[in-house]
């Protein structure tokens, strides 16, 4: 496995050198600032990835005010005691993309991070996980939450802003061409092994995950 340096190297002539590659690194938000973020901007965003998973992502988009309206601007309180009938009703509305088994994950992941509440709250649970146990967190998403197993619960907490590592096509091929994993890590050795490496080049270059891995993905 090279150390950090060589694979910043790798990205940084692929992008135009190293200042230029610098700039398209974009580092996570810290934990004060994630603690400002409200409860329902962490449920709409776990809610847009769900139904961007396998979908195309600009209708999602096109289609996001009529979500916010559809889930009351996803107030958790309010989408977590969801009755049979306000979910029927969503089933027929237009102004949303009318998927039931996704719609459902709402309701689902509003009492998800409700419970979160006696935990400290979704802000310290999930924004605070330390990043050396990531993959803790990402189990804790997909045991706990609602269809946010593998590459939907990294993209959540990534677009959150929180730190993290996507382990894309582009990441999992540098992992590979490192020797920390031989497939697509979907193991729990196998994410232990990717963990210990992004572990090991935080510690050799004192950046986070979000950098780590968007200098993986760029050195492909």
């Amino acid at each position: 496995m090279r150390e950090f340096h060589e694979i910043f190297q790798i990205a940084a002539e692929r992008k135009g050198g190293a200042n230029a590659f610098e700039a398209l690194l974009s580092k996570p938000l810290s934990s004060d600032e994630l603690a400002q973020i409200p409860e329902d901007r962490w449920l709409a965003t776990i809610t847009k990835c769900i139904f961007q998973s396998g979908f195309n992502w600009k209708v999602i988009e096109n289609k996001w005010d009529g979500f916010e309206v559809a889930f009351d601007g996803f107030d958790i309180g309010r989408c977590a005691f969801m009755d049979d009938e306000k979910l029927d009703h969503l089933l027929t509305d237009k102004s949303i993309v009318r998927n039931g088994m996704k719609i459902a994950t709402v309701r689902d992941n509003a009492a998800f991070l409700l419970e979160l509440r006696k935990e400290g709250g979704v802000a310290k649970v999930l924004g605070g996980w330390p990043s050396a146990d990531y993959i803790g967190l990402l189990d804790l998403l997909k045991t706990r939450g609602s269809r946010l197993g593998a590459a939907t619960g990294q993209y959540a907490m990534r677009f959150m802003g929180r730190d993290s590592f996507v382990l894309s096509r582009d990441v999992t091929a540098r992992l590979i061409a490192e020797g920390v994993i031989d497939k697509p890590a979907s193991s729990k050795t196998s994410m232990r092994a990717v963990q210990a490496a992004f572990n090991e080049w935080m510690e050799q270059s004192g950046r986070s995950l979000t950098e780590i891995s968007r200098t993986l993905a760029m050195s492909v």
